[in-house]
């Protein structure tokens, strides 16, 4: 089973989990705890190969890692927690795992927030996927991961979300980053259906005005969907929750109030 931390408000308050993205950690959501654990009970995990859930000996043989495989992980821990609904908040490659609880297990989910969301790849995005599916053996993970942090976070003001991403990294296994690599490379069919097929459950998309390679396809996205609306946090990246924390978490905690 994955590692994950509660905090627990009242057992009458809605739960809230949180997915972090490829790469990182819940450790990711420190500047959120403090105020979400105020009004809602609040589930962590650390997705296969993160942070504190580390791989088994077993897993070196598995070949399971499907976007399924790994959207269960989260309902094993929701099942074992007895939690029946709950809000998910992710970022980054953890709202396409929420959109898939979402797609699989719809009476589980009660609102989602997607920060930082990925619903499309555009053509740099396709290019660097594919240089570096053919390049993941061969040039040392993290300087892969470093060149996309980057990429995806240049300016001067997103320094602080590639470090931590960056530093996160730096915990997985050469194998589990290929592994979650190759997972990421192979989602454009799962994106193309999440982009034709609405939920029922109620979505915020949580996006920085900086966020130049995935916040264009989010906003055809909200402007198409009835149950999607766009809330864009200005002088900010990809990592809104933790570049703008504070406008982060305030915009979180009204959707989910109401």
């Amino acid at each position: 089973m994955l590692h994950y931390t509660t905090y627990l408000n009242d057992k009458n308050k809605p739960w809230v989990t949180f997915v972090h993205g490829a790469g990182g950690s819940s450790s990711i959501w420190f500047k959120q705890i403090r105020d979400f654990k105020l009004h809602f009970n609040v589930l962590l995990l650390d997705l296969r190969g993160h942070g504190n859930s580390k791989p088994k000996l077993k897993d070196s043989f598995n070949n399971d890692y499907t976007f399924d495989s790994i959207t269960f992980d989260i309902i094993e821990v929701l099942d074992h927690l007895k939690i029946e609904k709950s809000h998910f908040i992710g970022i980054s490659l953890g709202t396409i795992i929420i959109r898939n609880i979402a797609e699989n297990y719809p009476e589980r989910v009660n609102k989602m927030i997607l920060g930082g969301a990925i619903m499309k790849l555009n053509v740099r995005s396709r290019f660097l996927m594919k240089l570096g599916v053919v390049f993941k053996s061969i040039v040392p993970y993290m300087l892969l991961y470093k060149l996309f942090a980057f990429i995806i976070m240049p300016r001067k003001n997103h320094k602080a979300s590639r470090l931590l991403f960056v530093n996160e990294a730096k915990k997985l296994y050469q194998k589990e980053f290929i592994r979650w690599f190759k997972l990421a490379s192979e989602i454009n069919p799962l994106l193309k259906l999440f982009r034709e097929k609405e939920t029922n459950s109620p979505s915020l998309y949580v996006m920085g005005e900086q966020d130049h390679l995935f916040l264009p396809s989010i906003k055809k996205i909200a402007q198409q969907q009835c149950n999607a609306r766009l809330q864009v946090i200005e002088n900010c990246g990809h990592v809104v929750n933790v570049e703008q924390p504070i406008y982060f978490n305030k915009h979180c905690i009204a959707f989910l109030k109401v």
